[in-house]
């Protein structure tokens, strides 16, 4: 590309310049990673149950913002719909937070999610949860979520090493009997499963006829949205019945506008954008300054505007691309260190990535067109 030489040799004549130009794009660049990554974090977290059961419809309550936090409606709801044609099962899910009580446990009361099921059907699709669903039949037993918070490894760890554990739920003794894969989100740092009966044993001012989830499936012949308008027509407006996508959806609105997390990382990506482009117009603009000799000369010899504006865009995609490189890295690594700590689906997507360097070169580009209002009134006599 015609010009790039000119560029990169501007930029390498102060090789302690360029160093910090670059650190300072690197530190912008993986802020905005980091605040990127966490917030696709909370989304993806907060839908792990969601996208882990087996279901076309899901009936809640109207006052259900979340599953962490999930308003109970009557059970008869769902048995209304359980004998119309385009319904060819249900199924009651439900979900309240217990104490939980295991004296390896660096802080002895902590909150856990409980999720009552009805172990004859499999609407579970985690791993770990149909090899043992069967035992959930049994009295005050229950199976634990292996990918809870930290604070709760100490007892996973036991159960790993093939032990029966016994703990305390509310004030009910009970027994982990197994593990299963789901994982922590920003509003539940672990969970357990248990059966329909065991979770009113545990919470005994529930009853069964009070749910929280109600799963629909539909009859193979009928089409989703078909079935939703006939169901919602059928019933009245003290339940709201959704689509898988609808039921998530309304969860990631939820983190996203109706609480302050959402907010802060998006505020974060943001800022980070902001530091970069002001750091990489301090370089640009110090760069010009510094050359505006070499420039005149340049003009006074014959190039164009056009010529010295490019040359200034070149070397902030250059800087963009020097920042971006080991930015890219650091990220990774920084995004590694937290899946572990957090057990949060922190990962690097090539969206991601590509969406990044895009954002990276354009506020670099900016910062040059900024910069280059120093050249626009040049003239070669007056600099001489």
């Amino acid at each position: 590309m015609r010009g790039v030489p000119y560029a990169w040799l501007q930029l390498s004549q102060d090789k302690l310049k360029l160093l910090a130009a670059v650190g300072g794009i690197t530190f912008a660049v993986v802020l905005v990673f980091m605040q990127l990554g966490l917030r696709e974090a909370l989304f993806d977290s907060s839908v792990r149950l969601h996208n882990g059961m087996q279901y076309d419809l899901v009936m809640i309550s109207p006052r259900t913002t979340y599953v962490g936090r999930a308003f109970s409606f009557p059970r008869s709801r769902l048995q209304q719909v359980a004998g119309l044609e385009q319904v060819q099962s249900v199924s009651s899910l439900y979900l309240f937070l217990a104490s939980y009580y295991y004296e390896g446990t660096p802080e002895t009361h902590r909150k856990v999610l409980a999720i009552g099921i009805d172990p004859s059907h499999k609407v579970i699709r985690l791993p770990g949860v149909d090899t043992q669903i069967s035992q959930l039949t049994k009295p005050d037993v229950v199976i634990m979520d292996r990918y809870s918070r930290e604070e709760f490894q100490p007892a996973v760890e036991r159960v790993m090493a093939g032990e029966r554990l016994p703990l305390q739920l509310n004030d009910r003794s009970v027994t982990i009997i197994g593990l299963y894969d789901l994982g922590t989100s920003f509003g539940v740092d672990g969970s357990i499963i248990t059966s329909d009966l065991n979770f009113v044993r545990i919470f005994p001012e529930r009853g069964l006829g009070e749910i929280d989830l109600g799963l629909i499936s539909l009859a193979p012949d009928v089409d989703q949205e078909t079935g939703l308008r006939e169901i919602q027509a059928f019933l009245p407006q003290d339940v709201l019945v959704l689509t898988r996508n609808q039921f998530v959806q309304r969860e990631v609105d939820y983190w996203s506008g109706s609480t302050p997390i959402g907010y802060v990382f998006t505020l974060g990506a943001v800022i980070g954008i902001i530091v970069g482009l002001i750091i990489v117009y301090q370089i640009l603009f110090a760069d010009v300054q510094t050359h505006l000799a070499e420039y005149a000369t340049l003009k006074a010899i014959g190039y164009s505007q056009g010529f010295l504006r490019g040359l200034i865009f070149k070397e902030a995609v250059i800087l963009s691309v020097l920042g971006f490189i080991p930015a890219l890295g650091l990220a990774q690594l920084l995004y590694d260190q937290a899946a572990a700590a957090t057990q949060l689906p922190l990962a690097m997507t090539l969206e991601r990535g590509i969406f990044v360097l895009v954002m990276t070169t354009v506020m670099c580009c900016l910062s040059g067109l900024l910069a280059i209002r120093k050249l626009a009134g040049l003239d070669p006599a007056e600099v001489f």
